[in-house]
């Protein structure tokens, strides 16, 4: 059916509640639904020119998500190894032809995620629903894609990297990676934070809604609002940081609290030093 047709079936049986269980037609609006993500016809997120952050969020992508896990029921899975998860969800197989580089060794991706051609992932890692994954990405060993993710193109999720995921609530952002950006090892993107192109994370650095990130170059601070993400401007290089506590026990004690600072901007020296990426790849 049409994207608009499938939408107001999903709204439909999600709002049934339980009544919606054991129904064969939600099970297959959910399934089409399950397929729609898996071709990245369908995303919890979508470029948007109309909105004020360039990205509009599709809520009822989200609801038939949950749909999918409320009409599940527990099965096992999987080959070498046995999965025992929700039978809605079974964890995704892929073919030669698709593209996809998937190394031995623990990897998994479920059912409801897009993964575009020419994306690498290193074992182990996990690609959980709702996610898309733009060509050219690697996700690298140990690195988590959570749920509703947005990553785009070229983008390299370094060892351990966590990129949070979101369903509830529905009409709320997910974390969005746009294309080239770097993150480097052990770096957690979570809340809905927003990477604009080109950037880069270093080592370490870790992004929330009520983290604020101190840009020493342009002279500003950088917040989520009531209303929007907490944005990484393009092309910014990110490192961890910190900032005196200027009160009570803390200033007594000399205390400081951990900060993203953005301590440059890209140049041709910071491109020099990412060439490896293409040899990775």
């Amino acid at each position: 059916m049409q994207p608009e047709q499938l939408q107001l079936e999903i709204e439909r049986f999600f709002a049934l509640g339980a009544d919606a269980v054991g129904d064969a037609d939600a099970e297959s609006a959910f399934v089409e639904l399950r397929d729609a993500l898996n071709e990245g016809e369908v995303r919890a997120a979508e470029p948007s020119p109309e909105s004020s952050t360039g990205w509009r969020v599709n809520p009822w992508v989200k609801r038939g998500i949950l749909l999918g896990f409320r009409l599940g029921h527990l099965t096992e899975s999987g080959h070498t190894l046995t999965f025992v998860d929700k039978n809605t969800y079974p964890a995704r197989r892929f073919l030669k032809q698709d593209g996809v580089r998937i190394v031995p060794g623990g990897s998994a991706v479920r059912t409801g995620a897009y993964l575009a051609p020419g994306v690498v992932c290193m074992p182990p890692m996990y690609v959980n629903v709702g996610a898309y994954v733009d060509e050219g990405t690697m996700v690298d060993s140990h690195a988590l894609v959570g749920s509703c993710a947005q990553i785009g193109r070229r983008v390299h999720l370094s060892a351990a990297v966590q990129i949070g995921g979101v369903l509830e609530p529905v009409n709320a952002s997910p974390v969005i990676i746009e294309d080239d950006v770097l993150i480097g090892g052990n770096c957690g993107v979570y809340e809905g934070t927003m990477v604009r192109e080109r950037a880069v994370l270093g080592a370490g650095t870790i992004l929330t809604r009520g983290t604020p990130v101190y840009d020493i170059v342009r002279g500003e601070v950088l917040r989520a609002t009531a209303d929007g993400p907490l944005v990484i401007p393009p092309g910014a290089v990110v490192v961890p940081g910190s900032r005196a506590v200027t009160r009570g026990k803390g200033e007594e004690w000399g205390l400081s609290l951990y900060t993203p600072v953005i301590v440059k901007y890209r140049d041709e020296k910071t491109e020099l030093s990412l060439e490896l990426e293409e040899l990775l790849r």
